[in-house]
């Protein structure tokens, strides 16, 4: 069977991380994805991630993450001529995909309605941090911005340590999942209404409310503020502890758990029979709890409460998650061979589901900015006078 997206173009004009993991979905189920980028001022995580030589040559860890696959073509928008070279490229594609500042390309006549009429196909996807509708759609904002924002900081933390952000950029992965998953549901619209294309508005700001949704559902039906809990959960039977060797968190969330749990630790005195005698009891349930598990190592509670199928698991490092043979099992790194070059041995992560027909994955590495600006020329037909016209006027390196 073909990948999902095989026989489809992705114009990816985005930067930094929710836009481009958008169309590395999209890439590594088949789709030609082609990143644009300026000549020099390219996406600015090419110059971040964990290798200072890597981010300096413009090939930084946080970028390559999400880059494989993908064609790139350096434009400088601000010329006619690379302006009028991505209306061209703009023209054969099925989806186009930004995230700079609302109104920004509409001043430079690239907006949906321009584009619309060179192909009214096409699926135009615009990715911001508040949306482009609203009093604050021109306001500019990142991953740790539209956390503190949205609300998320605030109630993320216990009383001692302030407001805290996530340590993973949530709010960017998950606007970028939902950017493709939006994406995915216009082209099927697409295929079921004569081929005509629409536009699409991603905010960062609603993903994270999304993201909240049970917070927000709370507070609006009786004005229940989420409040730092850190790693307290309302019943004691889910939470952190302390083993005799390491932290651990355990999740006897529901009655029938929280009695196989206080049965297999002979405590059957500290069985609760409805919700709100388990959050009357927390204190006293915390307490007993925290002295057992403190008795014995994280790994033998582990495997202990997994027999007995209560969820349970040391807190791990990311270095010890990786190094279980579960995420080997599950196929979700690809590690590339590129004997020569620099990044020979880059392992990424690919996608976080499987396909038993079309699975994801990865075949080209991270490029270069502008690997294949002349051949994407080419193919739209410029010829090597106009390319060369272009590249003295300033509008490709």
């Amino acid at each position: 069977m073909s990948k999902a997206f095989e026989g489809l173009r992705v114009i990816d004009t985005t930067h930094v991380l929710a836009g481009p993991f958008a169309s590395y979905q999209m890439a590594v189920l088949g789709a030609e994805v082609i990143k644009v980028e300026a000549p020099d001022d390219p996406d600015q995580a090419r110059m971040q991630g964990s290798d200072r030589k890597l981010s300096n040559d413009h090939m930084g860890t946080a970028f390559m993450a999400q880059a494989s696959n993908k064609k790139a073509l350096a434009l400088n928008l601000k010329t006619d001529s690379g302006r009028e070279a991505l209306k061209r490229l703009m023209a054969t594609a099925d989806v186009f995909v930004e995230n700079y500042r609302p109104g920004a390309f509409e001043k430079l006549g690239l907006g949906y309605e321009d584009t619309v009429k060179l192909n009214g196909g096409l699926i135009y996807c615009s990715i911001s941090a508040f949306g482009s509708a609203g009093p604050r759609r021109t306001q500019t904002g990142y991953d740790n911005i539209l956390q503190a924002f949205s609300g998320m900081m605030a109630m993320t933390g216990d009383g001692n340590s302030g407001p805290l952000k996530c340590a993973a950029p949530v709010v960017d992965y998950a606007t970028g999942t939902t950017a493709a998953m939006a994406i995915t549901a216009a082209l099927y619209q697409r295929d079921h209404n004569g081929g005509r294309g629409q536009f699409i508005d991603v905010s960062m700001l609603d993903v994270a409310l999304i993201l909240s949704s049970s917070h927000v559902t709370g507070y609006l039906w009786n004005g229940s503020h989420p409040e730092q809990k850190g790693n307290r959960f309302p019943f004691a039977t889910i939470g952190h502890y302390r083993a005799s060797d390491a932290d651990m968190m355990i999740a006897a969330s529901n009655l029938d758990q929280q009695r196989r749990l206080w049965t297999v630790l002979g405590r059957e005195d500290m069985i609760k029979t409805n919700n709100d005698q388990r959050l009357d009891g927390h204190a006293e349930e915390a307490a007993v709890l925290q002295s057992i598990i403190e008795t014995k190592p994280a790994d033998y509670w582990e495997t202990f409460l997994g027999e007995q199928r209560i969820p349970a698991s040391r807190v791990r490092r990311l270095e010890d998650a990786l190094a279980d043979p579960q995420v080997a099992a599950r196929g979700i790194l690809h590690k590339h061979q590129a004997l020569g070059s620099p990044i020979d041995g880059l392992t990424v992560p690919v996608a976080a589901f499987s396909m038993s027909e079309s699975k994801p994955e990865v075949r080209e590495l991270p490029q270069p900015v502008g690997a294949q600006t002349e051949e994407l020329l080419k193919e739209l037909g410029y010829s090597g006078d106009e390319i060369k016209a272009m590249r003295l006027e300033g509008a490709i390196n």
